[in-house]
């Protein structure tokens, strides 16, 4: 999986990172088990500070999406635990992109197609 990284993007770096890899294992490109880059060699890869890196996955591993440790490194969890539940953060950054859809002019249907394909 290749991460990238828009400097210029509002996203703090370590949120973009970590958002593509979630996308990563819910597309299915990162396999249960799999492991991840190391801290140092992601950040090299990236060009980023370590202390970025070790941040997103220290969040990852509080949400419950990769585990941690020493001898093993970060791997992605072999079961993730599904609540069934949107949080509250999702939802409202849902109800912004829907509004800006309807601003834009994007009907209901088109924005369902969109949604049944990233799903």
């Amino acid at each position: 999986m290749i991460i990238g990284i828009d400097e210029y993007s509002d996203v703090p770096i370590y949120m973009q990172i970590r958002n593509q890899i979630v996308m990563g294992i819910s597309s299915g490109e990162l396999k249960p088990g799999e492991q991840l880059p190391t801290v140092r060699a992601l950040a090299l890869e990236i060009g980023i500070n370590t202390m970025t890196v070790s941040k997103t996955y220290q969040l990852l591993k509080q949400e419950g999406y990769i585990m941690t440790d020493r001898k093993n490194g970060a791997r992605v969890r072999e079961n993730i635990t599904q609540s069934g539940v949107i949080s509250e953060e999702n939802k409202l950054q849902l109800r912004r992109i829907v509004s800006e859809a309807r601003l834009s002019g994007v009907g209901k249907d088109a924005l369902k197609k969109l949604i049944d394909e990233f799903y």
